[in-house]
């Protein structure tokens, strides 16, 4: 396969299978290291930015004292996984292990804010130029510069009395923790869709989903 290849979701499970590290969230695959050290976090940060020079193919790093957060998409195709994003994270679990650098799968996370909608033609553009934000292949909403969280439209012929929630992407392994907590809290679950997603809605009939890469 050529380095722009578009993996189905299939295709990216597999692929991950030997990237225990990794996993997939809206888009794209994630990641978390923790080092020692902040200064080993930087070392480990320039290897892969060093890396990403080389092979053109650039991951959002976020660096937070003795951890990185790391996510990795292909832009030029629409944002979504290829053989490069795989190749890409291949070399950066081998740096992160060259650190002793320790996965934590438990911080992976992604916020999206979703809204209900009967005509998202209606009203994307408005929420585009409110947030300035670009349209995604997929019709979502995405920050130019990857900081904040995307906007996609939830299309229903009956929209929720309240049109926005919250999707909260985690690790699949760490769900049931969080729902243990939901319960314990006495929120509400849908769980008719998990393991890929449970819809939870507080005391006030807010709601907000639980999502994993589980299933879908």
């Amino acid at each position: 396969m050529s380095g722009t290849d578009i993996l189905d979701t299939h295709q990216v499970n597999q692929y991950l299978t030997a990237l225990p590290e990794w996993r997939r969230v809206p888009g794209a695959i994630a990641a978390v290291f923790e080092t020692q050290t902040a200064a080993s976090a930087i070392e480990l940060f320039a290897d892969i930015a060093r890396a990403a020079e080389r092979d053109n193919h650039h991951p959002d790093v976020d660096w937070r004292y003795n951890r990185l957060f790391v996510t990795t998409t292909s832009h030029d195709v629409g944002g979504a996984v290829t053989t490069r994003d795989i190749a890409l994270a291949t070399k950066i679990s081998e740096f992160a292990q060259k650190h002793s650098a320790k996965a934590r799968v438990d911080l992976i996370g992604v916020v999206e804010v979703a809204v209900d909608t009967d005509d998202q033609q209606a009203i994307s553009s408005q929420w585009a130029a409110g947030l300035g934000y670009n349209e995604a292949s997929d019709g979502s909403l995405v920050d130019p510069n990857r900081r904040l969280p995307a906007i996609w439209f939830q299309q229903t012929q009956t929209p929720n009395a309240n049109r926005l929630h919250l999707d909260i992407w985690g690790a699949y392994s760490e769900s049931k923790k969080i729902l243990d907590e939901l319960q314990t809290q006495q929120v509400q679950l849908d769980e008719s869709s998990a393991p890929s997603f449970v819809v939870a809605t507080d005391h006030q009939g807010n709601r907000f989903c639980i999502c994993t890469e589980k299933d879908r």
